[in-house]
């Protein structure tokens, strides 16, 4: 690579391990594998975007698609795990609201409802330290 040819460098993102990118055509790389991105600018075309750095490799792969693209896919958290990011902060939440509810309220609920908010608090906190570890 030449000293003058702009690197768009993955060092300052955080890039998601182990996620499996499509580079196009049949492409795919390991996303914590790959140390950069280079857009193409000679002989750039169809089939022929951008080159992808991947540890341990001499040569770079040649991705279809665009250098912007990719490295959103790259730094990209899996669906899954953002919405479990999501509805740990919901749980938080409502263990927030649930310690503002008074004593007197908690007793007369639990008495018409066998709804106990002493309980759910219990359970909601041993599930957010599940989550944690």
């Amino acid at each position: 690579m030449a000293p003058d040819t702009p690197v768009c460098v993955l060092l300052s993102m955080k890039i998601q391990p182990s996620v499996i990118v499509p580079l196009g055509y049949g492409k795919y790389v390991k996303s914590d594998r790959v140390t950069a991105v280079v857009p193409i600018e000679d002989e750039r075309g169809p089939g022929r975007r951008t080159f992808v750095y991947v540890e341990d490799m001499k040569e770079p792969l040649i991705a279809s698609r665009g250098e912007e693209s990719l490295v959103r896919d790259l730094a990209r958290e899996p669906r899954d795990v953002t919405r479990a990011r999501q509805q740990q902060e919901i749980l938080r939440d409502l263990l927030d609201d649930l310690g503002t509810v008074n004593g007197t309220v908690r007793d007369i609920v639990r008495d018409r409802s066998q709804l106990d908010f002493n309980l759910l608090e219990r359970r909601l906190r041993d599930a957010l330290e599940d989550a944690s570890e």
